[in-house]
């Protein structure tokens, strides 16, 4: 059994069983400066928050995804920078939805028009917004039905595309605004983006194979 024990921000030990992971918490109600106070108390695991203020807490992806999801951003942010409408960010990054939650996506693109307008007080802090554009990797220990589940809170949230992109079954799931059910393609060589992503071309082959 391999178990994580890290100081609680109440001073309680959190134990969680590595196998057990990801796993849903219950935690006080937590500031921006405590939720990332908290954060750096646990550097071997990741964590978001659901619109309810659960606590989600995530391993660390194994090495393969971090080389895929590289791959991924690198090739977003080629396109971003010749179309010079959005910013693009990696895994690293935190936003705040508009239902509450702290989520941090793989992989987003958000128009500059849309950052013009934040809360210059928060400009330095976690943003409130849903990203136009998001990319979701399974990783080996990430549970599916729990990523689909984040994938339509982030079109509910606002996101008008979402990918989420399986390297296991080489598989990806478009999902989009106003359409229920996600489009699946199946071992595609790459895939299009559409409405404000039009002419962003994601070649999947180095995402499948990074060290191919």
């Amino acid at each position: 059994m391999i178990a994580f024990a890290r100081r609680y921000t109440e001073g309680v030990d959190l134990l969680i069983d590595r196998a057990l992971l990801p796993a849903t918490l219950t935690a006080a109600p937590m500031t921006d400066e405590e939720f990332l106070a908290f954060c750096n108390q646990h550097p071997d695991l990741s964590f978001e928050t659901t619109a309810g203020g659960e606590l989600l807490a995530m391993p660390q992806p194994y090495t393969l995804t971090g080389a895929r999801n590289s791959e991924i951003v690198f090739q977003l942010q080629g396109w971003a920078r010749r179309d010079r409408r959005g910013v693009v960010f990696d895994s690293s990054t935190g936003f705040v939805t508009p239902d509450g939650a702290r989520k941090s996506p793989d992989a987003a693109w958000v128009l500059k028009t849309r950052i013009a307008g934040l809360d210059p007080s928060s400009y330095l802090k976690f943003w409130r917004l849903c990203p136009d554009f998001v990319i979701e990797l399974k990783s080996e220990s990430d549970r599916l039905t729990q990523l689909r589940k984040k994938m339509r809170e982030w079109i509910a949230n606002g996101a008008g595309l979402a990918w989420l992109i399986d390297p296991a079954s080489r598989t990806v799931e478009v999902y989009r605004s106003g359409t229920a059910e996600p489009t699946i393609l199946t071992n595609p060589p790459a895939v299009s983006g559409d409405g404000p992503l039009a002419g962003f071309v994601l070649d999947l082959a180095p995402v499948w194979d990074p060290v191919g």
